[in-house]
């Protein structure tokens, strides 16, 4: 073999003996690390050896080479099995870098980390430096794989200027939501001299938009356009959804327009932008506008415009996009069935989305919480709660989005256990730290009447929202507590600014307790936010009114409403009624009527109740059979409530037990209450007993019909009867809850209980008191002593007579409002007839005017007459 043919054979083949020749000073070495050697003594044996180190040499290359295809090849066919065998079984000289690239890239595409970290271990192992190739593998293989930790301590460790490694490591902090440290990345990558490239700015301008800084994104937009990057389609579209997502539609519209080259990102950029921005009929235009030039759309595309159908309600358009997606086979697709089936069910298509829920091949939590939402939305509460139920059965796990439309469907079912269990779910599953969750908790709460509970769950949040102050504001107005409610409209002043929910749910507590100042304040608050455009909160202010006493206000403001709904309305009918005004009532009926507003069942309740409190027997009857024959509104009971009463106060007793006995629902105690009330008024003991018989069987605990009925037996002078129901309610342990009467004078409420003798000014009232008692038994007036409920002397019934709730109040306000000013007074009950009686007297001998709302109406009480003319 001829020295020349030796001189090509690398040093790193040959072998371990030849080593040794190298050492020896008489063989030099050649720059090219190529061996020479001098002609030997005997050149057989020289010869062998030189042969022998060859042949072992050819041999080690052609293992490698061939352990090293076998490996590359087993990589390009995928089999991830067979390489890693392969890897690990190979000696370390016999990998080659390209080797490891290739394994890894497999891993990194098989998703594989487990095989990735052997593959990292094995390099390690046998010592080969990490250079920028294999390093770059080493962090596509974990940043792919989900390892976001170890792909970044290995990009730290190499030294790199691929831009692509950058955008990666970028992308995938986006992608976890770390948009900080994306950004910080950004500015290292600047720092260290990379250039970007449009994904780098793609991702830079999308972390800038999620973060809301408006001017950073501008800033960099400015300098992307300076490199030279602003006809660059994908740049152009992240600035289009950064535009949206900065509510400036207009900017991003213009960006649309200026794009010569549109993808399909930008069509659906738009789409979603216009749609997500509250301009759903846009963006279904800009749809139709896409359909029309041709272009083609994809899921992403029919998954915006479905959600544009469903918030404007086109349901035609919807079906028309379902037959598209079907024919497009995106059938199968569990994204665009969740979307159709809440299209449906938002559009009011509830077969429709049960439809598609039915047919969904694969459903998921998503699906399950649309179509509990679709039976919520249609009303059907039992049957949301059934699927709830359902899918808990079926192993799906509820999330906090379905507890929180499961809560609502107990809230108007008013089904409180179901509610409870609910919430010991959440509990158990740690879901009740989730502000949405806690505010319907609390809502569910307040409306199956359990205010405690949604007081305890109020207490337990941590950082309370708006929602959550307006949800117990809103549940203490809707429970009668109307101090709870205006306590805690306080303590929310304290720490947040109310908006305009706050004010529809703190305006009705105002209403409940007369409170005139409070009310007047708030509505200078709401003036000067500019909210009564609002057009519930201009109801409840009208509603406010009538209920404070202030009726001519209250009309004032409800002729200000430009657009006049059923509920503003109903209110103004409502508030006529209850003032005593039953023929403005109807009139008001009458023009809601001219206006194209039909009537619903709560109008017809307010105006079947003003016909009674102004005794107007004919019309009341009238609007009764109009709901029924004309308006086919099948009456409830509090309709009928409204007819037997009206009926009792006529006195037609009779014909009013023999309407109850026709009722084609069953009567509940109020209806029967309503005719004892009747049977009191017109001293009817006998069908006064008979009716008690049944409220007792109906609700035996209810002190107030006992008290009635013992009413009824006083009236009539029958005294041993009267004591038989003392002892039997005795006996029964029931106490009957004072009569109580308050004043506002000075923005400060003064309350007065029946019997109340530690008032401040308890002497001065009753000085009053008495001095007017005294010119109401020398005058014209007979009080009604009856009333006291005892057989006792005349002068004894006067002493407690006076200690009534509503005289006291009427008497204080007298005392200490200036002259002119009109007493506004308000009871928890129904006024009796001596206080009654006193109301009239005091007005023409004082010569103010009394305004008394008791728990049933309001009693003007102005130069000797009331307004309710013995209606009451």
């Amino acid at each position: 073999m001829s020295s020349t043919m030796l001189k090509t054979i690398p040093n790193s083949t040959v072998s371990s003996h030849s080593h040794n020749l190298k050492n020896n000073s008489n063989y030099p070495k050649s720059r090219n690390r190529f061996i020479f050697f001098k002609q030997p003594r005997r050149k057989c044996l020289v010869l062998y050896s030189k042969l022998d180190s060859y042949s072992r040499a050819t041999v080690t290359h052609n293992v490698t080479q061939n352990q090293n295809a076998k490996i590359c090849n087993f990589c390009q066919m995928g089999n991830l099995r067979n390489a890693m065998e392969l890897l690990a079984t190979s000696e370390r000289d016999e990998l080659g870098l390209s080797t490891y690239c290739s394994v890894l890239q497999l891993c990194a595409e098989k998703n594989s980390l487990e095989d990735g970290k052997r593959v990292h271990s094995v390099i390690i192992s046998n010592r080969v430096l990490i250079d920028e190739a294999l390093g770059a593998k080493l962090v596509f293989m974990y940043v792919n794989c989900g390892d976001l930790v170890n792909g970044r301590r290995i990009f730290d460790g190499i030294l790199n200027d691929k831009v692509f490694l950058w955008n990666l490591i970028m992308s995938e902090y986006a992608k976890m939501g770390d948009y900080r440290e994306s950004l910080s990345l950004f500015k290292k990558m600047q720092k260290m001299g990379v250039l970007g490239n449009s994904y780098t700015f793609t991702c830079v301008l999308k972390c800038f938009a999620a973060l809301g800084k408006v001017k950073e994104c501008k800033r960099v937009y400015g300098y992307i356009l300076k490199l030279g990057f602003g006809s660059d389609t994908a740049v152009v579209n992240s600035m289009i959804a950064a535009y949206f997502k900065f509510g400036e539609v207009e900017s991003a519209r213009n960006l649309f327009d200026e794009l010569a080259d549109r993808d399909v990102v930008s069509w659906n950029s738009m789409i979603n932008g216009c749609v997500v921005n509250g301009f759903s009929r846009n963006g279904l235009e800009i749809f139709i506008q896409m359909v029309v030039m041709g272009v083609s759309w994809d899921l992403t595309t029919l998954v915006s415009v479905l959600v544009a159908c469903a918030n404007i309600g086109s349901l035609s358009v919807g079906r028309a996009l379902h037959a598209f997606g079907v024919k497009a086979c995106f059938g199968e697709e569990v994204v665009f069935s969740n979307t159709l089936l809440d299209m449906y069910s938002k559009c009011g298509d509830l077969n429709g989305a049960t439809e598609v829920f039915v047919k969904m091949g694969e459903t998921t939590i998503v699906s399950w919480t649309s179509i509990i939402a679709a039976y919520v939305r249609e009303g059907r509460y039992d049957d949301a709660i059934g699927l709830f139920d359902e899918m808990q059965s079926k192993g799906v796990r509820p999330d906090i989005y379905t507890v929180t439309s499961i809560v609502h469907a107990c809230a108007c079912s008013m089904a409180l256990d179901k509610g409870r269990d609910v919430h010991s779910y959440i509990i158990k599953n740690s879901m009740g730290s989730s502000l949405p969750v806690a505010n319907a908790l609390m809502n569910m709460y307040a409306k199956c009447g359990s205010v405690e509970e949604a007081r305890l769950v109020f207490s337990q949040i941590v950082a309370k929202d708006i929602v959550s102050w307006n949800t117990m504001i809103g549940g203490y107005s809707q429970n009668s507590l109307p101090n709870e409610a205006l306590e805690l409209f306080s303590d929310m002043q304290k720490q947040l600014k109310p908006d305009d929910i706050t004010m529809t749910c703190v305006l009705p507590a105002c209403a409940g307790l007369a409170a005139l100042d409070k009310g007047r304040e708030i509505h200078g608050h709401i003036l000067r936010r500019g909210y009564f455009s609002d057009l519930h909160i201009a109801c409840a202010l009208v509603d406010m009114y009538a209920k404070c006493g202030l009726l001519v206000l209250a009309k004032l403001l409800f002729d200000m409403i430009p657009k006049k709904d059923l509920i503003s309305w109903t209110v103004m009918i409502a508030g006529y009624g209850m003032h005593g005004f039953g023929n403005e009532a109807i009139s008001t009926f009458k023009k809601m009527r001219i206006a194209g507003i039909e009537p619903d069942e709560s109008s017809f309740a307010a105006i079947l109740n003003a016909c009674s409190h102004s005794g107007i027997l004919h019309e009341g009857w009238r609007f009764f059979n109009f709901m029924r024959n004309e308006c086919g509104i099948e009456p409830k009971l509090e309709h009928y409530a409204c007819m037997v009463d009206l009926l009792s106060r006529a006195g037609n007793l009779p014909k009013a037990y023999k309407f109850i006995e026709s009722m084609p629902i069953e009567p509940d105690a109020t209806i029967w209450g309503v005719l004892l009330s009747g049977c009191r008024i017109h001293h009817d003991v006998k069908l006064a007993e008979k009716v008690a018989e049944r409220l007792f069987e109906l609700e035996p605990d209810n002190t107030r019909y006992y008290v009635v009925l013992a009413n009824v037996y006083a009236e009539a002078e029958k005294w041993e009867e009267v004591k038989k129901l003392q002892e039997n309610m005795r006996k029964r342990g029931f106490k009957q809850n004072p009569g109580c009467s308050w004043i506002e004078v000075g923005g400060k409420f003064n309350i007065f209980v029946a019997g109340n003798t530690k008032h401040p000014q308890a002497k001065r009232i009753d000085a009053l008191l008495r001095k007017l008692s005294l010119q109401m038994n020398n005058g014209d007036y007979s009080t009604k002593l009856r009333y006291a409920l005892i057989n006792e002397d005349e002068m004894e019934k006067e002493e407690i007579q006076c200690g009534h709730s509503e005289k006291l109040a009427m008497a204080f306000g007298i005392l200490n409002l200036p002259p002119g000013r009109t007493v506004r007074v308000t009871k928890n009950r129904r006024v009796c007839g001596d206080c009654h009686e006193m109301g009239k007297f005091m007005s023409k001998t004082t010569k103010r005017e009394i305004l008394l709302r008791d728990s049933n109406r309001f009693h003007h009480f102005k130069d000797g007459l009331c307004s309710c003319r013995g209606f009451w």
